[in-house]
């Protein structure tokens, strides 16, 4: 019998999938296909299992009796989905945290932070946990159940009307959080989910950005918001760009530990390396590509929505442009001049090829090409 096993987890034909690696034992692989549901994967030479929150916890408790040491390889990691903000009027009509509610949200960043997760992502399920422990305000935190779940989704969720990826988004810091902080299995599968509509991406056409990118006389703003066009960037992800991730020589933006702590790089045209070298002899970033006001820090993020804003504005276009339209506009233009979508995959960061085919329905490079049969009435 095998001594040591290790988990793995990885995306197997676009869905998560626990797999067991371990020296060849026939014993061992009838246990992992009889009793885990095993399934052999040729190109990853391995067993592998269905993905569940306590996957980990089954394969021990199975191979505790034959003293197997089981360690795991990696953490899953969630398919990327976009992050809401707590919406403004959530919790005005709620009482205040009570001292163990502060402690335990307090014990839930704690842990958040120290799994490295995003800042965006700490802010929100915090705030959506503090939203779940207000509303059960007079109830100890280790009494609370999936009955509790159920009720707060159905009584305050559902009764203010919020969107299906805010409630979503709730559900699962709240899963998180009694897993993590009170070692206790809530289980939000007894909750009807929404389905996310799917919506397509915002794109302005080429025109439009060209606008948008002129009409600032600011070198720094120009090319921060060209930057962000020009290689499909995240804001974070500009934000966080440091002298050092710029390598002019091989013509690329090296992003560093952007959404799911992935590595990747970008493309640099020659147009906007050469903007990016007068900004620098302009401004002379000493550490950050793009400071703030106080040159230790990053430059505010709600400072650069406002200079896109003011762009927007003085183009005298009347729609409700974000920093991530760039983003989009940016994927779709590549798409209509025929690149590959899997380079563009590869260019912005997506996990899933299914993400990127999203810009197959904007873009018109084969869209103009049908004719109504309208026309020949």
């Amino acid at each position: 019998m095998i001594k040591e096993l290790t988990i793995e987890y990885l995306k197997h034909r676009d869905e998560p999938r626990a797999f067991l690696r371990f020296e060849h034992d026939p014993e061992t692989s009838n246990l992992v296909r009889n009793l885990l549901n095993g399934k052999w994967s040729a190109t990853q030479c391995a067993w592998h299992i269905p993905y569940s929150p306590d996957v980990f916890e089954k394969v021990c408790d199975l191979f505790s009796k034959f003293q197997v040491r089981v360690f795991l390889k990696n953490e899953y990691v969630a398919p990327e989905e976009p992050l809401e903000k707590v919406p403004k009027r959530v919790g005005s009509a709620l009482p205040e945290l009570n001292e163990e509610g502060c402690v335990k949200i307090e014990e839930f960043t704690d842990w958040l932070k120290w799994r490295r997760y995003s800042d965006n992502t700490v802010n929100s399920y915090t705030d959506a946990m503090k939203l779940f422990l207000r509303f059960f305000h007079d109830k100890a935190v280790g009494s609370l159940d999936n009955d509790d779940l159920i009720r707060f989704n159905n009584d305050y969720i559902l009764a203010n009307r919020f969107s299906a990826s805010f409630q979503n988004q709730i559900i699962n810091a709240i899963k998180l959080f009694f897993k993590t902080v009170e070692h206790k299995t809530m289980r939000p599968e007894l909750i009807h989910r929404p389905k996310t509509p799917k919506l397509l991406p915002n794109v302005l056409s080429k025109e439009e950005i060209k606008q948008i990118l002129n009409a600032s006389s600011n070198i720094k703003h120009k090319a921060m918001l060209s930057l962000i066009y020009s290689c499909g960037l995240r804001r974070s992800e500009l934000l966080n760009l440091k002298l050092t991730d710029i390598d002019s020589k091989r013509g690329l933006v090296i992003i560093r530990q952007s959404k799911g702590r992935k590595d990747r790089v970008a493309p640099l045209s020659e147009k906007i390396l050469e903007m990016l070298r007068n900004y620098f002899s302009a401004y002379k970033p000493k550490y950050w590509l793009f400071e703030g006001q106080d040159k230790a820090r990053q430059y505010d993020e709600k400072s650069l929505a406002c200079v896109l804003k003011q762009a927007v504005e003085k183009c005298g276009i009347h729609k409700p442009v974000s920093l991530h339209w760039l983003r989009h506009s940016y994927a779709t233009h590549l798409l209509e001049n025929g690149t590959d979508l899997r380079y563009i995959q590869e260019i912005l960061g997506h996990s899933s090829s299914r993400t990127t085919e999203i810009y197959t329905h904007v873009s018109n490079h084969s869209i103009q090409r049908i004719h109504s049969p309208f026309d020949n009435l």
